[in-house]
C-alpha cells in the first residue's frame, strides 16, 4: 500500500533492518512456526532477511511489484517470492505450517481487507498450525511518518473477536511499547 518517501527510506534502511535483526530472533523463537512458513507483506525485506535463516522454508506474499522485484534479487532460491494479495492468496488450503506479518497490517486501507487477509491465513495454514504478528501503534512520531500514508491501526480491543470470527482459537493480542504483538492458531482436525 503507499507510502511516502520518508517512510519508504527508512523502511529500506540498514539501521531499519538492524533493528529488525536484533529483536526478531528472540520474538519468532516464542512461536513453533513449523517447516514451512508464508511471510505476508515483507516490503523491502528486514523481516524476510531474519526468517530465511529461522525457519526451514520461506515463502515471502508481496503485493507490490518494485518490492516483489527487489525480493528476489536479494533472496533468489532462498526465498519463493509471489506478487499477489494477502487478500486473496494464491496458496491451496492447508499448505503452510505458520503464517507471520510485521508492520503490514497497518497500511491494508480498510477493517474489511484486513479480516479478509486472517481469513486467507486461516485457510491456508494446516490444522494446529500458527498465525503471529506484531504492528504498529498510534504516536506522534508514528503520525508523521504515515504522512499521506494509508494508515488503518490496528485496534487491540477488538482485534480477537475478529481473529476468532476467522476461525482461530487459543487467541492472543498484546500492547508492548508502542506496538501490538498477536498470536492465534488454527484447530487441529478432528
Amino acid at each position: 500500500m503507499p507510502m511516502n518517501l520518508m517512510h519508504r527510506k527508512l523502511c529500506s534502511s540498514e539501521k531499519w533492518a538492524a533493528a529488525v535483526a536484533e529483536v526478531l530472533p528472540d520474538w519468532l523463537a516464542r512461536f513453533e512456526l513449523g517447516d514451512d512458513v508464508l511471510e505476508i507483506g515483507p516490503g523491502f525485506g528486514a523481516t524476510t532477511r531474519v526468517l530465511v535463516d529461522a525457519v526451514p522454508q520461506l515463502t515471502a506474499l508481496e503485493i507490490d511489484p518494485a518490492s516483489t522485484r527487489l525480493l528476489r534479487e536479494k533472496y533468489g532460491d532462498r526465498v519463493d517470492v509471489v506478487e499477489g494479495s494477502g487478500a486473496e492468496m494464491p496458496f491451496e488450503n492447508g499448505r503452510f505450517s505458520g503464517v507471520v506479518c510485521f508492520t503490514m497490517l497497518h497500511h491494508v486501507p480498510t477493517d474489511e481487507l484486513q479480516d479478509r487477509i486472517f481469513a486467507e491465513a486461516f485457510r491456508v495454514l494446516r490444522p494446529g498450525g500458527t498465525y503471529c504478528g506484531v504492528d504498529s501503534q498510534l504516536s506522534f512520531g508514528f503520525r508523521l511518518l504515515h504522512l499521506g500514508d494509508t494508515m488503518n491501526v490496528l485496534d487491540a480491543n477488538t482485534l480477537p473477536a475478529r481473529l476468532t470470527a476467522a476461525g482461530f482459537e487459543q487467541v492472543s493480542v498484546a500492547m508492548e511499547r508502542k506496538r501490538l504483538e498477536f498470536s492465534a492458531v488454527k484447530p487441529s482436525a478432528g
